[in-house]
């Protein structure tokens, strides 16, 4: 090995040894941030607004009927319509809804079964056949794995009745619904999305961002973006919704509200799947240097590997990462007031996110729900084939 290699090679150590120092004084940063963005109680009020909430399903997800249900089962005095969509006369969901009907017989349950295509985005599809079943004012498009506090539509409609607000969304924390590999992608939700997503909310920078936890909007605002049809062939439907809305000039709110994301990964390859397709949207959405930049949000992962190269340094710098890590973790419990996964999964966590973080680069078609999808330009999506059911 050369001089030049050597010193080349000790370069790179150090850089990844200062990109793991600055990853450790964010980590701090995102501590502050998440522990005073959730201590405000905004204290809202039930409300007597007609709501309808949009749940596209696809396929029996674990405790499918117990989420659903925690959207019947609110503070609110005004009447629900939970409308229901499957794009399959064979689909699973539609025995959990009917088994929801008869757990809940004074609820309005309605359900869409239409398998009409529209574009390549299968959830759009489906929310645009349930569309013209709306029957109330406000809706609420949320995803089949989101389970909400009783107080939810509550915060919604007082978030939505602020001046200028569009369309209110929601941060999330995971939950493992299916063993392993679950709980594995559940840490990331609660663990490092959660933590970013706060952040970037606090400091203004979360933008157009919607997310599919929660999109709550009126009936007037959806008309006036052209409902769900413009959405069908875009893979970051939920960005997209929030960019349309932004353009009519309305405001995104995000208030101070906890959902969860139940996890279903049953295997690492499920897991893998899942992760670099959010990646590779994230990627598409993020100017390059932003996301590029986020590289320091693995502190652990970068301290340990630049213990190659300088290992007294690197394994003192990592103890640091690891510890303060930890300490983001216990942050995220005390605030989400459950354990989403053991800690001892979080090293093992920071260096599968770095991985992905890192393939990320290199994907250029999807797999969403049975099927191939081509990324294009300004986040379009072309479906390439149907691949066979798992």
């Amino acid at each position: 090995m050369t001089i030049l290699s050597t010193i080349g090679l000790s370069l790179i150590g150090w850089l990844l040894l200062a990109l793991a120092g600055i990853g450790c004084g964010y980590v701090l940063a995102t501590m502050a941030v998440l522990s005073r963005f959730f201590a405000v109680d905004e204290g809202a009020s039930p409300s007597d607004k007609a709501v309808t909430i949009l749940k596209p399903l696809h396929g029996a997800e674990p405790r499918l009927a117990d989420n659903l249900a925690t959207f019947l089962r609110q503070d609110h005095e005004g009447p629900i319509q939970l409308l229901c969509g499957v794009q399959r006369e064979d689909d699973p969901a539609i025995r959990v809804v009917e088994d929801l009907r008869r757990r809940c017989p004074d609820a309005r349950i309605d359900l869409i079964v239409d398998s009409t295509p529209h574009g390549s985005n299968g959830k759009i599809a489906n929310l645009i056949n349930m569309e013209r079943h709306v029957a109330h004012g406000i809706v609420v498009l949320s995803d089949s794995d989101m389970a909400v506090p009783p107080t939810y539509l509550a915060q919604l409609t007082a978030a939505l009745d602020r001046p200028q607000a569009g369309v209110v969304t929601c941060l999330y924390r995971g939950r493992g619904d299916a063993g392993f590999w679950s709980k594995l992608a559940a840490a990331n939700l609660s663990y490092q999305f959660l933590l970013n997503a706060t952040f970037a909310t606090a400091i203004g920078q979360m933008g157009d961002a919607c997310m599919g936890s929660t999109i709550a909007l009126r009936r007037e605002t959806l008309h006036a973006i052209g409902g769900f049809a413009p959405f069908a062939d875009i893979l970051a439907d939920d960005h997209a919704l929030g960019k349309a809305v932004r353009a009519q000039g309305l405001d995104i709110v995000i208030p101070p509200m906890l959902l969860i994301h139940g996890s279903a990964e049953t295997s690492f390859a499920a897991l893998w799947r899942h992760e670099l397709r959010w990646a590779a949207t994230v990627r598409g959405l993020t100017p390059w240097p932003a996301y590029a930049g986020s590289l320091i949000t693995f502190p652990f992962p970068l301290a340990l590997i630049g213990a190659v190269f300088h290992p007294i340094a690197g394994i003192a710098l990592a103890i640091v990462a690891l510890v303060t890590r930890l300490a983001a973790t216990a942050m995220v419990d005390s605030v989400a007031g459950a354990s989403t996964a053991s800690k001892w999964l979080l090293p093992a966590r920071d260096f599968v996110s770095l991985a992905i973080f890192v393939a990320s680069y290199a994907v250029r078609s999807v797999d969403w729900r049975g099927k191939r999808l081509t990324m294009e330009a300004d986040g379009r999506i072309a479906a390439e084939t149907e691949l066979p059911r798992r």
